[in-house]
């Protein structure tokens, strides 16, 4: 188990990994391909091994994936327990 390819991890999912914006607005990017092959190239820049990251993760495009969903889905339900705000008179 790799201590810096977990914080690697966990640091670039934070920074990179976004709910998505409402429908027509430019928001963070939901292509998974897109966002593995950015990590991966990251991770390379910083000295850790794809290997590194598989025994951290496992499958990092499906790790990814879940991530995403999560931050959809909490994204999803903080919008529909936002109270809604008077109209203005």
């Amino acid at each position: 188990m790799s201590t810096q390819a977990r914080e690697f991890i966990d640091f670039w999912i934070q920074n990179s990994v976004h709910a998505a914006e409402r429908p027509g607005n430019v928001g963070a990017s939901q292509d998974v391909a897109e966002l593995t092959r950015r990590c991966r190239e990251m991770a390379e820049r910083e000295g850790i091994s794809n290997q590194s990251i598989r025994d951290e993760v496992g499958d990092l495009a499906e790790y990814i994936r879940s991530k995403l969903d999560a931050a959809n889905m909490a994204e999803k339900e903080r919008q529909q327990n936002k109270p809604t705000q008077p109209d203005s008179v």
